[in-house]
């Protein structure tokens, strides 16, 4: 059994997926920027027995998704890799930091496929393993107020999907969760603290959200929603004409 590679692991659902794979009884390799965040979580599962190691990397930096990976490849073998960190930003297309929406389209897609490829690449070569990227409910829909962040979404949704089936019946699967709002750092970090969304009370924790996606990975389960209400979002699009929709979605993210 190789190691489980984890980006975005210093809060929120990358967290809570690093506990609950301990949890399981694997070894991990924990990324993302923070070190002192990282190394508080290491210390903690280190306590369970399990073999920890961080590997600090800026997935917008330039080469930062091949150098997380050979770094972390150098460790051992890696059987699980969950594509969890991601960025965003709320406001008008005109109007939000350009640089912000370019470091959200690095991280969300270039440096996820880079890795994807990467850890499908490896797997193939060491006996298989399986590959969980972290989406959002956001793409299966178009979000004004939030257009790149869901146009990433989106992509890591549909590029997950076709990979899956690209490797359906081989000892490599793909799966992507798709959760709604969750009680993380996302939304302070993506200015979105005053919106609609956030007011109705829809929130998912961490936990849960990790929950459903690991048992939904090892299952291979293609499409994982976590939530109810979430379900009904996802489903909600097959049957609403594209001008509504949009306007709905812009309501959530209106600030009040």
């Amino acid at each position: 059994m190789g190691y489980v590679l984890i980006t975005g692991a210093s809060e929120g659902i990358g967290k809570a997926i690093a506990r609950r794979a301990a949890q399981d009884g694997r070894d991990l390799i924990l990324s993302a920027r923070s070190e002192d965040k990282l190394e508080a979580l290491a210390t903690e599962l280190r306590q369970t027995g399990r073999d920890v190691h961080v590997v600090i990397a800026d997935l917008n930096a330039a080469n930062g998704a091949t150098r997380l990976w050979t770094k972390a490849t150098q460790i051992g073998p890696i059987d699980v890799l969950v594509n969890n960190a991601g960025l965003g930003i709320n406001g008008p297309f005109l109007k939000t930091d350009t640089a912000r929406e370019e470091a959200t389209a690095q991280v969300n897609m270039i440096a996820l496929t880079q890795l994807m490829k990467a850890g499908v690449q490896h797997m193939e070569q060491n006996g298989g393993g399986k590959i969980l990227n972290v989406s959002s409910t956001a793409a299966f829909m178009p979000g004004p107020q939030m257009a790149v962040y869901h146009a990433s979404k989106s992509y890591v949704l549909s590029l997950s999907e076709a990979v899956a089936q690209e490797l359906a019946g081989s000892s490599i699967s793909v799966s992507v969760l798709c959760p709604g709002p969750t009680a993380t750092e996302f939304f302070k970090d993506a200015d979105m603290k005053d919106v609609r969304l956030l007011k109705l009370s829809l929130s998912m924790t961490a936990e849960d959200v990790a929950d459903a996606g690991w048992s939904g990975m090892l299952r291979g389960k293609r499409v994982i929603v976590p939530g109810f209400m979430n379900k009904v979002f996802a489903f909600m699009p097959r049957f609403t004409p594209r001008g509504l929709l949009t306007w709905v979605v812009a309501q959530f993210y209106v600030r009040s």
